[in-house]
């Protein structure tokens, strides 16, 4: 069920300009096909409400839509899939609950925690991060950089283990080249492309990056 669509994800944030639901129709706009509705501490109708509108968004466009961590939520509105961070649902339960019908992702700081992650189910993909310090989340985990990065696909290889893991926390247009170099399957996306002057543009910029660099 996994598709080209994990190259290029954009994860939805509210700012004093835009909405959830802004936010996310930029990035559809601008190219992107995967869309993570992120409204963490948001009040649960208001959650389904926005995850609704941000779903149908998806279905016109044929992006990919994907909740993070409400899973009852992913299988009650039949979302693509739930994206899981480290202190959410174990993927493992979730999987449980939803089948195999859905996608499952998980977040990961270390090779440790992709270790972790292995024990209980396989995920389709795992977002890494932060690449740098992010504004965006609280609590944010160590730092990894374009050196971290090699390091965890690296001890990958070397485990055999071929899970596509995209990279993700306070990433501008200037990094992907170099993270591309370091063998990331994918590039997520959230406040670079909301600070921009022209978001919609930002984006299509950064997919022509990334689908011409094979």
């Amino acid at each position: 069920m996994l598709t080209e669509n994990v190259r290029l994800q954009f994860v939805t944030h509210c700012t004093d300009r835009f909405s959830y639901v802004e936010s996310a129709r930029l990035a559809l706009f601008g190219g992107c096909r995967w869309i993570q509705l992120r409204m963490k501490e948001t009040e649960e109708r208001l959650f389904e409400e926005n995850a609704l509108v941000v779903q149908q968004m998806c279905k016109e466009f044929g992006a990919t839509f994907i909740i993070d961590d409400n899973v009852l939520l992913a299988k009650r509105i039949k979302a693509d899939g739930v994206h899981l961070g480290k202190n959410d649902m174990p993927i493992a339960e979730a999987r449980k609950i939803l089948g195999e019908g859905f996608i499952v992702g998980g977040t990961v700081n270390s090779f440790e925690d992709i270790l972790y992650h292995l024990q209980g189910s396989m995920p389709d993909y795992f977002g890494c991060g932060p690449f740098r310090f992010t504004s965006t989340k609280k609590n944010l985990s160590p730092i990894l950089g374009y050196e971290g990065y090699k390091e965890i696909l690296r001890k990958m290889r070397d485990a055999n283990i071929r899970i596509p893991l995209v990279a993700i926390g306070g990433i501008a247009k200037e990094d992907i080249p170099g993270l591309l170099k370091c063998g990331v399957d994918g590039i997520a996306l959230s406040g670079s492309i909301l600070r921009a002057s022209n978001p919609i543009e930002e984006m299509r910029e950064i997919a022509d990056i990334l689908f011409n660099d094979k």
